[in-house]
Protein backbone atom coordinates (compact mmCIF):
# COMPACT_ATOMS: atom_id res chain seq x y z
CA UNK A 1 0.00 0.00 0.00
CA UNK A 2 1.29 3.39 -0.94
CA UNK A 3 2.36 5.50 2.00
CA UNK A 4 0.92 8.95 2.49
CA UNK A 5 3.13 10.98 4.77
CA UNK A 6 1.55 13.65 6.93
CA UNK A 7 3.60 16.84 7.03
CA UNK A 8 4.68 17.53 10.58
CA UNK A 9 6.90 20.01 12.34
CA UNK A 10 9.76 19.08 14.65
CA UNK A 11 11.15 22.03 16.59
CA UNK A 12 14.76 22.09 17.71
CA UNK A 13 15.62 23.13 21.24
CA UNK A 14 18.99 24.09 22.66
CA UNK A 15 19.90 22.93 26.12
CA UNK A 16 22.15 25.60 27.60
CA UNK A 17 22.75 23.99 30.99
CA UNK A 18 21.67 20.88 32.83
CA UNK A 19 19.28 23.01 34.87
CA UNK A 20 17.60 24.58 31.84
CA UNK A 21 14.48 23.17 30.25
CA UNK A 22 14.35 22.84 26.47
CA UNK A 23 12.21 25.41 24.72
CA UNK A 24 10.30 24.85 21.50
CA UNK A 25 10.39 27.78 19.15
CA UNK A 26 8.22 28.31 16.12
CA UNK A 27 10.02 28.88 12.82
CA UNK A 28 10.85 32.42 11.86
CA UNK A 29 8.04 34.13 10.01
CA UNK A 30 5.29 31.97 11.51
CA UNK A 31 2.86 33.07 14.17
CA UNK A 32 -0.23 31.96 16.03
CA UNK A 33 -1.57 35.49 15.70
CA UNK A 34 -4.30 36.19 18.23
CA UNK A 35 -4.98 32.48 18.81
CA UNK A 36 -3.46 29.92 21.16
CA UNK A 37 -3.16 26.47 19.60
CA UNK A 38 -1.37 24.75 22.49
CA UNK A 39 -4.39 22.50 23.13
CA UNK A 40 -6.73 22.10 20.18
CA UNK A 41 -9.87 19.96 20.38
CA UNK A 42 -12.14 18.98 17.48
CA UNK A 43 -15.87 18.57 18.10
CA UNK A 44 -17.98 16.97 15.40
CA UNK A 45 -19.45 13.89 13.80
CA UNK A 46 -18.30 11.24 11.31
CA UNK A 47 -16.55 13.80 9.10
CA UNK A 48 -14.44 14.85 12.09
CA UNK A 49 -13.65 11.26 13.11
CA UNK A 50 -12.31 10.23 9.70
CA UNK A 51 -15.20 7.91 8.81
CA UNK A 52 -14.97 6.87 5.15
CA UNK A 53 -16.10 4.17 2.73
CA UNK A 54 -19.02 3.31 4.98
CA UNK A 55 -16.96 2.64 8.09
CA UNK A 56 -14.48 3.89 10.66
CA UNK A 57 -11.03 2.41 10.19
CA UNK A 58 -7.44 3.31 10.99
CA UNK A 59 -6.33 4.80 7.67
CA UNK A 60 -9.34 7.11 7.61
CA UNK A 61 -8.80 8.09 11.24
CA UNK A 62 -5.20 9.07 10.55
CA UNK A 63 -6.11 11.43 7.72
CA UNK A 64 -9.16 12.99 9.40
CA UNK A 65 -9.01 16.74 8.78
CA UNK A 66 -8.44 17.65 12.50
CA UNK A 67 -5.30 15.51 12.53
CA UNK A 68 -4.01 17.27 9.42
CA UNK A 69 -4.81 20.67 10.92
CA UNK A 70 -3.14 19.78 14.24
CA UNK A 71 0.04 18.68 12.45
CA UNK A 72 0.25 22.09 10.81
CA UNK A 73 -0.66 23.92 14.02
CA UNK A 74 2.49 22.42 15.52
CA UNK A 75 4.50 24.94 13.48
CA UNK A 76 2.83 27.83 15.31
CA UNK A 77 2.88 26.54 18.86
CA UNK A 78 0.33 23.75 18.66
CA UNK A 79 0.67 20.91 21.13
CA UNK A 80 0.07 17.18 20.91
CA UNK A 81 -3.17 15.95 19.35
CA UNK A 82 -4.43 12.48 20.19
CA UNK A 83 -7.12 10.56 18.32
CA UNK A 84 -8.81 7.31 19.39
CA UNK A 85 -7.02 5.23 16.78
CA UNK A 86 -7.74 1.55 16.36
CA UNK A 87 -4.71 -0.67 16.88
CA UNK A 88 -2.86 -2.18 13.92
CA UNK A 89 -4.31 -5.58 14.85
CA UNK A 90 -7.81 -4.06 14.60
CA UNK A 91 -6.98 -1.58 11.84
CA UNK A 92 -10.18 -2.16 9.88
CA UNK A 93 -12.27 -0.99 12.82
CA UNK A 94 -15.98 -1.27 12.09
CA UNK A 95 -15.30 -2.59 8.61
CA UNK A 96 -15.75 -0.69 5.37
CA UNK A 97 -16.14 -1.30 1.64
CA UNK A 98 -13.34 -1.47 -0.93
CA UNK A 99 -13.53 -1.02 -4.68
CA UNK A 100 -12.56 -4.44 -6.06
CA UNK A 101 -13.67 -4.00 -9.68
CA UNK A 102 -14.79 -1.26 -12.04
CA UNK A 103 -16.22 -2.55 -15.32
CA UNK A 104 -17.69 -0.08 -17.81
CA UNK A 105 -18.23 2.35 -14.98
CA UNK A 106 -20.07 -0.16 -12.81
CA UNK A 107 -18.30 -0.64 -9.46
CA UNK A 108 -18.02 -3.76 -7.35
CA UNK A 109 -17.83 -2.81 -3.69
CA UNK A 110 -16.68 -5.56 -1.37
CA UNK A 111 -16.94 -5.44 2.43
CA UNK A 112 -13.63 -5.64 4.29
CA UNK A 113 -14.21 -8.01 7.19
CA UNK A 114 -10.78 -8.90 8.58
CA UNK A 115 -8.93 -7.14 11.42
CA UNK A 116 -12.14 -5.71 12.85
CA UNK A 117 -12.38 -4.05 16.27
CA UNK A 118 -15.61 -5.68 17.47
CA UNK A 119 -15.19 -7.37 20.83
CA UNK A 120 -18.50 -9.23 21.15
CA UNK A 121 -21.56 -10.44 19.28
CA UNK A 122 -23.40 -7.23 20.16
CA UNK A 123 -20.80 -5.39 18.06
CA UNK A 124 -19.30 -3.26 20.77
CA UNK A 125 -16.03 -1.77 19.59
CA UNK A 126 -12.74 -1.98 21.46
CA UNK A 127 -12.62 0.72 24.11
CA UNK A 128 -10.43 3.83 23.98
CA UNK A 129 -10.95 5.80 27.19
CA UNK A 130 -7.73 7.74 27.63
CA UNK A 131 -7.64 11.49 26.92
CA UNK A 132 -8.17 12.49 23.30
CA UNK A 133 -8.47 15.74 21.36
CA UNK A 134 -10.34 14.44 18.31
CA UNK A 135 -13.86 14.15 19.73
CA UNK A 136 -15.64 13.34 16.47
CA UNK A 137 -18.45 10.78 16.84
CA UNK A 138 -20.05 9.19 13.76
CA UNK A 139 -23.79 9.77 13.79
CA UNK A 140 -23.68 12.65 16.26
CA UNK A 141 -26.25 15.42 15.81
CA UNK A 142 -26.76 18.75 17.53
CA UNK A 143 -30.02 17.60 19.09
CA UNK A 144 -28.66 14.22 20.20
CA UNK A 145 -25.67 15.93 21.79
CA UNK A 146 -28.08 16.91 24.55
CA UNK A 147 -29.90 13.55 24.69
CA UNK A 148 -31.84 13.90 27.96
CA UNK A 149 -32.61 10.18 28.14
CA UNK A 150 -28.85 9.43 28.06
CA UNK A 151 -29.54 6.41 25.85
CA UNK A 152 -27.60 7.56 22.78
CA UNK A 153 -24.22 6.95 24.41
CA UNK A 154 -25.11 3.29 24.82
CA UNK A 155 -26.79 2.93 21.42
CA UNK A 156 -24.01 4.54 19.36
CA UNK A 157 -21.01 2.14 19.29
CA UNK A 158 -18.61 4.91 18.23
CA UNK A 159 -19.53 6.99 21.26
CA UNK A 160 -19.82 4.03 23.62
CA UNK A 161 -16.20 2.98 22.91
CA UNK A 162 -14.94 6.33 24.21
CA UNK A 163 -16.81 6.10 27.50
CA UNK A 164 -15.91 4.20 30.61
CA UNK A 165 -18.43 1.60 31.72
CA UNK A 166 -19.51 4.00 34.46
CA UNK A 167 -20.24 6.73 31.89
CA UNK A 168 -22.28 4.65 29.46
CA UNK A 169 -25.93 5.61 29.70
CA UNK A 170 -25.07 8.42 32.09
CA UNK A 171 -23.21 10.87 29.85
CA UNK A 172 -24.37 12.71 26.76
CA UNK A 173 -22.08 14.29 24.18
CA UNK A 174 -22.52 17.82 25.47
CA UNK A 175 -21.28 16.68 28.87
CA UNK A 176 -18.51 14.61 27.31
CA UNK A 177 -16.86 17.46 25.39
CA UNK A 178 -16.66 19.76 28.43
CA UNK A 179 -13.81 20.07 30.92
CA UNK A 180 -11.10 19.60 28.27
CA UNK A 181 -9.01 22.62 29.29
CA UNK A 182 -8.61 23.47 25.63
CA UNK A 183 -7.19 26.68 24.20
CA UNK A 184 -8.71 26.37 20.71
CA UNK A 185 -11.56 24.38 19.20
CA UNK A 186 -13.18 23.46 15.93
CA UNK A 187 -16.90 22.70 15.79
CA UNK A 188 -18.33 21.02 12.70
CA UNK A 189 -21.64 19.59 13.82
CA UNK A 190 -25.16 19.74 12.44
CA UNK A 191 -24.82 17.84 9.17
CA UNK A 192 -26.67 14.84 10.55
CA UNK A 193 -29.56 16.97 11.80
CA UNK A 194 -30.68 17.11 8.17
CA UNK A 195 -28.65 14.35 6.51
CA UNK A 196 -30.31 11.46 8.34
CA UNK A 197 -33.69 12.60 7.07
CA UNK A 198 -32.41 13.00 3.52
CA UNK A 199 -30.55 9.68 3.43
CA UNK A 200 -33.77 7.88 4.30
CA UNK A 201 -35.58 9.45 1.37
CA UNK A 202 -37.35 11.85 3.75
CA UNK A 203 -39.14 8.88 5.31
CA UNK A 204 -39.14 9.19 9.08
CA UNK A 205 -39.09 6.08 11.24
CA UNK A 206 -40.96 5.96 14.53
CA UNK A 207 -38.51 5.60 17.39
CA UNK A 208 -35.48 6.51 15.27
CA UNK A 209 -34.42 10.09 16.10
CA UNK A 210 -31.76 10.05 13.37
CA UNK A 211 -34.37 10.11 10.58
CA UNK A 212 -36.10 13.35 11.58
CA UNK A 213 -35.20 16.97 10.93
CA UNK A 214 -34.15 18.99 13.95
CA UNK A 215 -36.53 21.88 14.55
CA UNK A 216 -34.92 25.13 13.37
CA UNK A 217 -35.42 27.03 16.63
CA UNK A 218 -34.24 24.06 18.65
CA UNK A 219 -31.13 23.77 16.47
CA UNK A 220 -30.23 27.43 16.98
CA UNK A 221 -30.72 27.22 20.74
CA UNK A 222 -28.72 24.03 21.20
CA UNK A 223 -25.94 25.11 18.86
CA UNK A 224 -25.62 28.28 20.94
CA UNK A 225 -25.20 26.10 24.03
CA UNK A 226 -22.37 24.23 22.32
CA UNK A 227 -20.59 27.41 21.25
CA UNK A 228 -21.05 29.01 24.67
CA UNK A 229 -19.61 25.97 26.45
CA UNK A 230 -16.62 25.69 24.13
CA UNK A 231 -15.77 29.39 24.42
CA UNK A 232 -16.68 29.83 28.09
CA UNK A 233 -13.08 30.49 29.07
CA UNK A 234 -12.52 32.99 26.28
CA UNK A 235 -11.17 30.34 23.92
CA UNK A 236 -11.01 31.11 20.25
CA UNK A 237 -12.13 28.63 17.65
CA UNK A 238 -13.68 27.92 14.29
CA UNK A 239 -17.07 26.59 13.26
CA UNK A 240 -17.97 24.88 9.99
CA UNK A 241 -21.15 25.51 8.06
CA UNK A 242 -23.30 22.59 6.93
CA UNK A 243 -22.84 21.43 3.33
CA UNK A 244 -25.76 21.24 0.94
CA UNK A 245 -26.53 17.53 1.25
CA UNK A 246 -27.79 17.46 -2.32
CA UNK A 247 -24.28 18.35 -3.55
CA UNK A 248 -22.77 15.00 -2.58
CA UNK A 249 -22.40 11.94 -4.87
CA UNK A 250 -24.96 10.04 -2.81
CA UNK A 251 -27.69 12.10 -4.49
CA UNK A 252 -26.08 12.85 -7.85
CA UNK A 253 -24.88 9.52 -9.22
CA UNK A 254 -28.03 7.55 -9.99
CA UNK A 255 -29.75 10.17 -12.16
CA UNK A 256 -33.16 9.95 -13.77
CA UNK A 257 -31.52 10.48 -17.18
CA UNK A 258 -29.05 7.63 -16.63
CA UNK A 259 -31.82 5.24 -15.59
CA UNK A 260 -33.94 6.16 -18.59
CA UNK A 261 -31.00 5.69 -20.97
CA UNK A 262 -30.34 2.26 -19.47
CA UNK A 263 -33.99 1.33 -19.88
CA UNK A 264 -34.08 2.53 -23.50
CA UNK A 265 -31.02 0.46 -24.33
CA UNK A 266 -33.15 -2.60 -23.54
CA UNK A 267 -36.54 -1.27 -24.59
CA UNK A 268 -36.49 1.78 -26.90
CA UNK A 269 -40.16 2.37 -26.08
CA UNK A 270 -39.37 3.25 -22.45
CA UNK A 271 -40.70 6.76 -21.98
CA UNK A 272 -40.21 7.74 -18.35
CA UNK A 273 -39.01 6.79 -14.89
CA UNK A 274 -41.85 6.72 -12.39
CA UNK A 275 -41.49 7.56 -8.72
CA UNK A 276 -43.65 7.69 -5.64
CA UNK A 277 -43.37 11.07 -3.98
CA UNK A 278 -43.36 11.78 -0.26
CA UNK A 279 -47.09 12.49 -0.40
CA UNK A 280 -47.76 9.08 -1.94
CA UNK A 281 -48.50 10.43 -5.42
CA UNK A 282 -47.02 8.69 -8.46
CA UNK A 283 -45.60 10.67 -11.37
CA UNK A 284 -42.85 10.73 -13.96
CA UNK A 285 -39.52 11.73 -12.42
CA UNK A 286 -37.59 14.82 -13.49
CA UNK A 287 -34.00 15.93 -13.07
CA UNK A 288 -35.09 17.76 -9.91
CA UNK A 289 -35.81 14.43 -8.18
CA UNK A 290 -32.75 12.83 -6.57
CA UNK A 291 -32.35 9.07 -6.32
CA UNK A 292 -30.22 7.59 -3.55
CA UNK A 293 -26.87 6.01 -4.43
CA UNK A 294 -27.66 2.51 -3.05
CA UNK A 295 -30.35 2.14 -5.71
CA UNK A 296 -27.46 1.55 -8.13
CA UNK A 297 -26.80 -1.89 -6.64
CA UNK A 298 -30.21 -2.72 -5.18
CA UNK A 299 -31.15 -4.89 -8.16
CA UNK A 300 -34.70 -3.53 -8.28
CA UNK A 301 -34.80 -1.43 -11.42
CA UNK A 302 -36.82 -2.95 -14.27
CA UNK A 303 -37.62 -6.08 -12.29
CA UNK A 304 -41.05 -7.75 -12.08
CA UNK A 305 -43.92 -8.46 -14.43
CA UNK A 306 -44.61 -4.72 -14.31
CA UNK A 307 -41.03 -3.39 -14.57
CA UNK A 308 -40.07 -1.60 -11.38
CA UNK A 309 -39.64 2.12 -11.95
CA UNK A 310 -40.83 1.98 -15.56
CA UNK A 311 -44.57 1.93 -15.05
CA UNK A 312 -46.84 4.05 -12.83
CA UNK A 313 -48.28 0.87 -11.33
CA UNK A 314 -44.84 -0.10 -9.99
CA UNK A 315 -42.93 3.12 -9.26
CA UNK A 316 -39.65 3.58 -7.41
CA UNK A 317 -40.90 3.91 -3.85
CA UNK A 318 -40.44 7.14 -1.93
CA UNK A 319 -37.76 5.78 0.40
CA UNK A 320 -35.38 5.61 -2.59
CA UNK A 321 -36.08 9.16 -3.73
CA UNK A 322 -35.65 12.68 -2.44
CA UNK A 323 -38.32 14.25 -4.61
CA UNK A 324 -38.14 17.87 -5.71
CA UNK A 325 -40.39 19.12 -2.90
CA UNK A 326 -38.30 17.25 -0.32
CA UNK A 327 -35.14 18.72 -1.87
CA UNK A 328 -36.58 22.20 -1.38
CA UNK A 329 -37.39 21.38 2.25
CA UNK A 330 -33.92 19.99 2.95
CA UNK A 331 -32.23 23.01 1.40
CA UNK A 332 -34.43 25.31 3.48
CA UNK A 333 -33.36 23.60 6.70
CA UNK A 334 -29.68 23.68 5.72
CA UNK A 335 -29.90 27.40 4.97
CA UNK A 336 -31.64 28.03 8.30
CA UNK A 337 -29.04 26.04 10.25
CA UNK A 338 -26.22 27.86 8.47
CA UNK A 339 -27.77 31.24 9.21
CA UNK A 340 -27.80 30.33 12.90
CA UNK A 341 -24.23 29.00 12.79
CA UNK A 342 -22.86 32.14 11.13
CA UNK A 343 -24.78 34.48 13.40
CA UNK A 344 -23.62 32.73 16.56
CA UNK A 345 -20.02 32.52 15.36
CA UNK A 346 -19.97 36.19 14.43
CA UNK A 347 -21.38 37.21 17.81
CA UNK A 348 -18.57 35.29 19.51
CA UNK A 349 -15.82 36.50 17.18
CA UNK A 350 -15.10 33.00 15.88
CA UNK A 351 -13.71 31.98 12.51
CA UNK A 352 -16.09 30.39 10.02
CA UNK A 353 -15.12 27.61 7.59
CA UNK A 354 -17.65 27.95 4.79
CA UNK A 355 -17.87 24.29 3.82
CA UNK A 356 -21.29 24.94 2.26
CA UNK A 357 -19.68 27.09 -0.43
CA UNK A 358 -16.75 24.69 -0.82
CA UNK A 359 -18.91 21.62 -1.45
CA UNK A 360 -20.99 23.50 -4.00
CA UNK A 361 -17.78 24.47 -5.78
CA UNK A 362 -16.71 20.84 -5.77
CA UNK A 363 -20.04 19.86 -7.31
CA UNK A 364 -19.24 22.12 -10.27
CA UNK A 365 -15.59 21.05 -10.32
CA UNK A 366 -12.43 22.85 -9.29
CA UNK A 367 -8.65 22.63 -9.64
CA UNK A 368 -6.48 22.69 -6.53
CA UNK A 369 -2.69 22.45 -6.63
CA UNK A 370 -2.96 21.15 -10.19
CA UNK A 371 -5.42 18.39 -9.25
CA UNK A 372 -8.97 18.35 -10.54
CA UNK A 373 -11.60 17.66 -7.87
CA UNK A 374 -15.33 17.23 -8.36
CA UNK A 375 -18.27 15.39 -6.82
CA UNK A 376 -18.36 12.52 -9.30
CA UNK A 377 -18.71 9.15 -7.57
CA UNK A 378 -15.37 7.26 -7.46
CA UNK A 379 -13.55 9.42 -10.02
CA UNK A 380 -14.06 12.86 -8.45
CA UNK A 381 -11.34 12.48 -5.83
CA UNK A 382 -13.13 14.20 -2.96
CA UNK A 383 -15.68 11.65 -1.76
CA UNK A 384 -15.17 8.10 -0.57
CA UNK A 385 -17.08 5.00 -1.64
CA UNK A 386 -20.13 5.74 0.49
CA UNK A 387 -20.75 8.90 -1.53
CA UNK A 388 -20.98 11.00 1.64
CA UNK A 389 -17.70 11.04 3.51
CA UNK A 390 -14.30 12.23 2.37
CA UNK A 391 -11.28 10.54 0.84
CA UNK A 392 -7.84 11.34 2.29
CA UNK A 393 -7.54 13.98 -0.44
CA UNK A 394 -10.95 15.35 0.44
CA UNK A 395 -9.86 15.63 4.07
CA UNK A 396 -6.69 17.45 3.03
CA UNK A 397 -8.69 20.03 1.10
CA UNK A 398 -11.19 20.51 3.93
CA UNK A 399 -8.28 20.95 6.35
CA UNK A 400 -7.11 23.82 4.15
CA UNK A 401 -10.60 25.37 4.13
CA UNK A 402 -10.40 25.45 7.93
CA UNK A 403 -6.77 26.60 8.02
CA UNK A 404 -7.39 29.47 5.59
CA UNK A 405 -10.34 30.67 7.66
CA UNK A 406 -8.35 30.45 10.91
CA UNK A 407 -5.43 32.39 9.43
CA UNK A 408 -7.74 35.06 8.00
CA UNK A 409 -9.59 35.55 11.30
CA UNK A 410 -6.75 35.42 13.81
CA UNK A 411 -3.75 36.62 11.82
CA UNK A 412 -2.00 33.28 12.21
CA UNK A 413 0.24 31.69 9.58
CA UNK A 414 -0.59 27.99 9.83
CA UNK A 415 0.84 26.35 6.70
CA UNK A 416 -1.64 24.64 4.40
CA UNK A 417 -1.62 20.94 3.56
CA UNK A 418 -0.09 19.62 0.34
CA UNK A 419 -3.07 17.77 -1.08
CA UNK A 420 -0.95 16.01 -3.69
CA UNK A 421 0.33 13.75 -0.92
CA UNK A 422 -3.11 12.25 -0.31
CA UNK A 423 -5.12 9.83 -2.41
CA UNK A 424 -8.63 9.90 -3.72
CA UNK A 425 -10.56 6.63 -4.05
CA UNK A 426 -8.28 3.60 -4.01
CA UNK A 427 -8.73 1.73 -7.29
CA UNK A 428 -8.35 -2.07 -7.66
CA UNK A 429 -4.77 -3.33 -7.73
CA UNK A 430 -3.46 -0.03 -6.40
CA UNK A 431 -0.50 -0.73 -4.16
Amino acid sequence: MKKYILNSFVAAAILFTAACKPEIETPAGTTAGQANFSKYIAVGNSLTSGFADGGLYLEGQKVAYPNLIAAKMATVGGGSFTSPFFTDAQANGSGYVALTALVNGTPTLTPVTDKLAYIDAAKHLAKYTTEIQNLGIPGMRVDLSFDPSLTFSAANPYFERLLTDAQVGKTNYFQYIQGRNHTFFSLWLGNNDVLGYALNGAVTVNGDPTTVLTDKVTFSSLYANLVNALSAGGQKGIVGTIPDVTAIPYFNTVTVAALLNAAKAINPAAAAIYIQTGTGAVRAATAEDLIRLPFQTAGLFGQGAIPYGLHPLNPITSNWVLDKDEVIKVKDYVNSYNSSIKSLATSKGLAIADTYTYFNQVKVGMNIQGIGINSAFISGGAFSLDGIHLTPRGNAVIANVFIDAINAKYGSTIPTVDITQYRGVKFPDTK
